[in-house]
């Protein structure tokens, strides 16, 4: 298989590797490809709490292709529509947000893949993902590389997250402690104990159904807990993230009088 089609990323996931990533929310190309610059194994591209359009994660993709880093694209929502649309744009690992039902995660799965598989609409000769039909089998080989991911972060997820686990077509399962611990009355508190048990068991239910699960760790000591649990695939950090604090550290050094040349 060429390796224009070859979906690294979830042949690592099913082979079991550790990766870890970094959340990337800044609508610019620039910015993407500094970030794949930066040694992790993937990039989270989240066009869910960032104002990425389309034309924005295409730019990305372009951006980010010439370096070893594997891209992941956050949708807004898991609407067949939106899905296609980036299909067809060259995305072919998606982590969908807001999962709570088995109906949701087919929905999802059947909205990635060809027919017979799936609903996945035909549109090759517009489409990067095809190279513009320049791609030998194209059909043949497309559904094989999609990779689903969904994130559990509510109660109803959390009490399907087994049966969504098991759905035929979902590769992983990623939890996402944020919103999971606002729902658990802990908004704000992701290294809350409950919160950390929570989320613990979840990433310990998901391997118990054979499927590979991430998560998101805002602290080293949650990174090692969460891997611990057998979280194979662990987001650490977020550019906006590093640029707002690394800014005000170099702000803070400066007036101090303690920045020291080359620094930054």
């Amino acid at each position: 298989m060429t390796d224009r089609l070859t979906n690294h990323f979830k042949a690592r996931l099913h082979a079991g590797d550790n990766m870890f990533g970094l959340w990337f929310g800044l609508a610019n190309n620039i910015a993407a490809e500094i970030c794949a610059q930066s040694g992790f194994d993937w990039l989270l591209v989240d066009a869910e709490h960032s104002p990425l359009s389309d034309k924005d994660i295409l730019s990305c993709l372009q951006a980010v292709a010439p370096y070893d880093i594997c891209p992941i694209i956050r949708p807004v929502s898991g609407d067949k529509n939106i899905l296609k649309r980036l299909c067809d744009i060259g995305v072919q690992t998606f982590l969908v947000p807001m999962i709570d039902t088995v109906d949701q995660a087919k929905t999802v799965v059947s909205a990635v893949q060809y027919p017979p598989s799936g609903t996945r609409g035909l549109g090759t000769s517009m489409a990067r993902a095809a190279r513009w039909n320049m791609i030998p089998d194209y059909f043949r080989r497309a559904n094989d590389e999609m990779c689903v991911i969904l994130q559990i972060e509510t109660i109803e997820g959390l009490k399907n997250l087994k049966e969504i686990a098991r759905v035929e077509g979902v590769d992983s399962v990623f939890i996402g402690p944020s919103d999971l611990g606002a729902a658990l009355g802990y908004s704000g508190q992701p290294s809350h104990p409950d919160v950390v048990a929570s989320v613990s068991q979840a990433i310990r239910d998901v391997r118990a159904c054979g499927k590979p699960v991430g998560v998101l760790a805002v602290t080293s000591d949650l990174v090692e807990t969460y891997t611990a649990a057998g979280a194979s695939f662990v987001g650490f950090g977020s550019d906006c993230g590093v640029l707002a604090k690394g800014v005000q550290r170099l702000y803070e050094s400066f007036t101090s009088g303690k920045v020291a040349t080359g620094d930054y």
